[in-house]
């Protein structure tokens, strides 16, 4: 096992915030050792410390996106926190939008993306939604990104999708790919996918009318969870939805909300 000296560990700590504004406190230290001495060790490295040489020689390089996507990377899955999807359907079945723009800020694999799209899909066959309705996913791994727009997931991340949605929206794979399911293209060609930071300033991405920022604010000290939200929420339009996850709390931030639920806000405003 590869040791990690508490000068090398501040190391990582500073380098990751720097770049992507994660916090690393002590505690994490046992995490980050896991997760990056098997790469350590893949690469040839004898240490931690040569690793982070490494990172710091091009911390903008794939091996930076490698490091990021080992250490952000966490399980996800079709209809995760499914109270909020159903609080989105109350929503907008209430309202009966006949537009409709949707953002997964920290989007992942895309299984949340592509969960809000059969949901919209449906509601749109109800006729309780236009047919004017897209969705954006961004995240800081291009890993992911890719994944998750080859819309490829094991069945097993499927498990909270009905059998119905899963004949109208998906495709199963045979042969190599048994096992394997793909969205359908219909579903697909509602969504985009890029690289973003969210530490960073955003461009004009809005405005948007739903807004989900769930399960990554874990990764940051609580003074970059305060500006990551308020500059995320500069994007939703006022009494657009805003969901986080429902573990994290309400994020203090300058931006007035409405608590509607656990992790579901509504911007105030007309």
């Amino acid at each position: 096992m590869l040791a990690l000296d508490d000068r090398t560990f501040r190391g990582f700590a500073d380098l990751m915030h720097r770049a992507a504004g994660l916090s690393f406190a002590e505690h994490k230290r046992p995490l980050l050792a896991s997760r990056l001495g098997p790469r350590i060790q893949k690469l040839g490295l004898e240490s931690f410390a040569a690793y982070l040489a490494l990172l710091n020689r091009d911390a903008r390089g794939a091996e930076m996106q490698v490091a990021l996507d080992l250490l952000t990377t966490n399980e996800t899955y079709f209809f995760r926190e499914p109270a909020h999807f159903a609080l989105l359907e109350r929503e907008l079945g209430a309202t009966r939008p006949r537009q409709l723009r949707v953002w997964s800020a920290a989007c992942s694999f895309g299984d949340e993306a592509y969960s809000v799209a059969m949901l919209l899909a449906d509601l749109q066959r109800r006729g309780g939604l236009g047919d004017d309705w897209s969705i954006l996913g961004t995240d800081i791994s291009d890993r992911v990104l890719q994944a998750a727009s080859s819309a490829v997931f094991p069945e097993e991340r499927l498990r909270d999708v009905s059998l119905e949605r899963r004949r109208r929206y998906c495709l199963r794979g045979e042969g190599d790919a048994v096992g394997l399911v793909q969205v359908a293209p219909q579903l697909r060609s509602r969504l985009r996918f890029g690289w973003l930071n969210l530490t960073r300033p955003i461009e004009d991405l809005g405005p948007f009318d739903v807004v989900f920022l769930r399960n990554v604010l874990i990764y940051f000290d609580p003074d970059t969870k305060v500006e990551v939200v308020d500059r995320v929420l500069s994007q939703l339009r006022p009494g657009g939805l805003f969901f986080l996850g429902t573990a994290e709390g309400r994020i203090p931030c300058r931006t007035p909300l409405e608590t509607l639920a656990a992790g579901a806000f509504r911007k105030a405003g007309d």
